[in-house]
């Protein structure tokens, strides 16, 4: 082969990298800087990352939001979250988009304790990325809410810590937004509104094989997944938001969230948006985004001082 096309096909090669680079990797905007695959647990072979979003600018020590993306258990979309995650760190915070096991990989609870390994590594390495490890939020939506309702309930529940790593620090959180999670998995059939395609009581259902088998045969391995189950006194701060036309979690789960929470005298906001399905463009305008920030702002920046983080084992 001559030189010329020696060089041409090197020039083809690194435009194909770099488009693949674009495509796995979205750009980020100005100011803000990503630590990408960093890897805060191993469950068997599998590794398991998270990419840090931080601001270039930022003082010496940030609180943290945790971002846990949906995909009903069993789909991974950790790239995409690059404009949430870039627009929450351009408002001051270090943004972890965590990658967890999915239902065909292996059966719950291994998704909360990947989540909660998640947040021990976050304190773990708090020093070294400059983080305030006594200021942790958790932020998901659909599935990925369920598991930031999960976080924020279960702070003292050995039962589901799991055994990945840095268990002298804890994973409770100190604030948690969930868009539009399920909660009470035997509810959600019952409640479906009209029009609605997803059968939740069949063995195929997310629910069902997050579980391992037909929610309405394995009543016990689903109150252990539903977050009302664990609320007490003790959880911290929620702020829900749900579609009121949603066809895929009924909004009645966060009914039930709201309801339990309000019981047990806690600090929770919930926000019913008429007309919107489950996300789309009504969960991201600019009243939402503001109100999610002044909660966060007022949970994780207030001058008081964080409660003291104590391990759960």
């Amino acid at each position: 082969m001559n030189r010329w096309k020696k060089n041409l096909l090197v020039v083809a090669l690194l435009v194909t990298v770099a488009t693949c680079a674009a495509q796995t990797s979205p750009r980020v905007p100005a100011g803000t800087v990503v630590e990408r695959d960093l890897v805060f647990a191993r469950a068997g072979e599998q590794n398991l990352v998270l990419d840090l979003y931080l601001p270039e600018k930022r003082p010496a020590s940030l609180p943290v939001v945790l971002w846990i993306y949906g995909g009903a258990w069993r789909s991974r979309n950790r790239a995409q979250q690059a404009p949430k995650a870039s627009w929450l760190a351009g408002h001051g915070y270090a943004v972890a988009v965590i990658d967890y096991r999915l239902s065909s990989e292996a059966r719950f609870p291994a998704q909360i304790n990947d989540c909660k390994a998640a947040v021990r590594w976050l304190r773990a390495h708090a020093t070294k990325f400059g983080l305030d490890g006594n200021r942790i939020g958790a932020w998901g939506e659909s599935s990925g809410g369920h598991l930031a309702t999960l976080l924020g309930v279960t702070g003292g529940v050995a039962d589901l810590e799991g055994e990945l790593g840095h268990a002298e620090q804890s994973s409770r959180v100190q604030a948690v937004v969930d868009f539009f999670g399920p909660t009470d998995f035997l509810q959600m059939a019952a409640h479906a509104l009209p029009g609605a395609t997803l059968q939740h009581d069949s063995p195929d259902s997310p629910e069902s094989r997050l579980v391992g088998g037909a929610i309405q045969e394995n009543a016990a391995k689903v109150a252990r997944a539903n977050p009302i189950v664990y609320v007490t006194r003790e959880v911290p701060p929620f702020f829900i938001v749900h579609g009121e036309q949603d066809l895929s979690v009924p909004l009645h789960q966060s009914e039930l969230l709201f309801a339990a929470l309000q019981a047990a005298r806690r600090d929770v906001t919930f926000y019913k948006i008429a007309g919107a399905g489950h996300s789309g463009p009504l969960f991201t305008t600019e009243p939402l985004r503001a109100a999610v920030l002044a909660f966060f702002d007022q949970q994780l920046k207030s001058s008081s001082p964080p409660a003291v983080i104590q391990p759960e084992r």
